[in-house]
């Protein structure tokens, strides 16, 4: 298969969850944790992003993170081309800032 980046998927997560009583902490946490370990990494807070490299990989992952929705507060996911995240401008005060090169992508066949 060769690699195509409008084929090639970005997953956002953003989410903003209570964070009032242990519990709510708890909760929060767990989620954040979870995400991570299923591979998003920390983009700014509270928003998580996961390179995929097919939307049938993004399928597995938005299926995966509806199953580790915490019981309150909001989370979206958006599904981009690679692209699309190509397009992105990432700035730090008026400095633009390189983005991080993609993951390299193993062809297996």
């Amino acid at each position: 298969m060769e690699l195509n980046g409008y084929r090639i998927m970005w997953l956002f997560v953003f989410f903003d969850l209570p964070t009032e009583t242990a519990k709510d902490r708890k909760n929060a946490s767990g989620f954040r944790k979870n995400i991570l370990k299923d591979g998003f990494t920390m983009m700014q807070y509270s928003v998580y992003i996961r390179h995929c490299a097919s939307s049938e990989s993004a399928d597995v992952h938005e299926k995966r993170i509806k199953r580790l929705l915490p019981p309150l507060g909001k989370v979206s996911v958006l599904r981009i081309t690679d692209k699309q995240f190509g397009n992105i401008m990432n700035f730090w005060g008026k400095l633009e800032v390189p983005k991080e090169p993609p993951p390299t992508q193993l062809e297996l066949f």
